[in-house]
């Protein structure tokens, strides 16, 4: 009988994606692109609003549908139904399963407000997971600590600033024990103060070697983190490579201009 587990070995990349194609009606916003996330690797995505970053991230997670390519996770892909715009997820469990295992930071927190802290970070691994209570909040208890607010564990979203309630998200996403964490724009919502508590976290997690893919303006927070870092332009990939490269010998004119317009803001 043939063994049919997924390969998870260290070689098998976590995220792969084969020539992604992603439209809203007439308008192209992904238009080929291909990449993959290794395990224990930071790939961070780069460039202007518009240029299909996001979309990428949410087509990852099986938020977005899109109408053509393929995505893969460890090693195992997605199979779909229907063609172009028809095209959907074909096996809702494993929309469910790969879900569980992609936790994603949104750019706005996304936190329950009739929940405490401590509530939300536990909520989906008790309802998701099915996992023991006493399991998820000692789990969840020593995450708070780890993203520094582990005194807010009572408090309600309203009364955090807006950098604890990011990290309370990070929290939220790493109760979930995900192979990869995905990140769309987590400081941008934040004053520049604000912006370094999530900042320190992040970089903390990168150095455990969390396999992350991370949607960011914020170059330096990219080149520091980044093992690869991927330059997207009106949807397709104009350039990527490892961050010392890519920051200080970029290969394209679009991409000189593009950190030469960011790096004066």
């Amino acid at each position: 009988m043939t063994d049919k587990t997924p390969d998870m070995t260290q070689d098998q990349p976590v995220i792969r994606i084969t020539d992604l194609h992603k439209a809203y009606g007439q308008l192209e916003v992904l238009k080929g692109v291909s990449m993959s996330a290794p395990r224990g690797h930071v790939l961070s995505l780069i460039g202007s609003s518009g240029s299909g970053k996001s979309t990428l991230l949410r087509c990852c997670n099986l938020l977005e549908n899109s109408q053509q390519g393929e995505i893969v996770f460890d090693g195992e892909a997605v199979r779909w139904k229907g063609q172009g715009p028809h095209r959907a997820p074909a096996d809702r469990a494993q929309v469910t399963r790969f879900r569980t295992n992609l936790s994603m930071v949104f750019q706005q927190f996304n936190l329950w407000s009739h929940m405490t802290v401590l509530q939300n970070v536990m909520e989906a691994p008790l309802t998701v997971l099915g996992q023991p209570r006493t399991e998820v909040e000692r789990r969840a208890r020593d995450l708070l600590d780890k993203v520094g607010i582990g005194d807010k564990c009572d408090a309600w979203p309203a009364q955090l600033s807006g950098g604890q309630q990011q990290r309370a998200a990070i929290a939220r996403a790493l109760c979930m024990q995900p192979r990869a964490l995905l990140f769309d724009e987590p400081t941008s919502a934040l004053d520049p103060e604000l912006q370094q508590e999530v900042v320190k976290v992040i970089k903390d997690l990168a150095a455990e070697h969390r396999t992350m893919i991370l949607v960011t303006h914020d170059m330096r927070l990219a080149a520091d983190v980044s093992d690869h870092v991927v330059f997207l332009h009106q949807g397709v990939i104009c350039e990527e490579g490892p961050p010392d490269r890519l920051f200080n010998d970029p290969q394209t004119q679009r991409l000189r201009q593009f950190l030469s317009a960011t790096m004066a803001a």
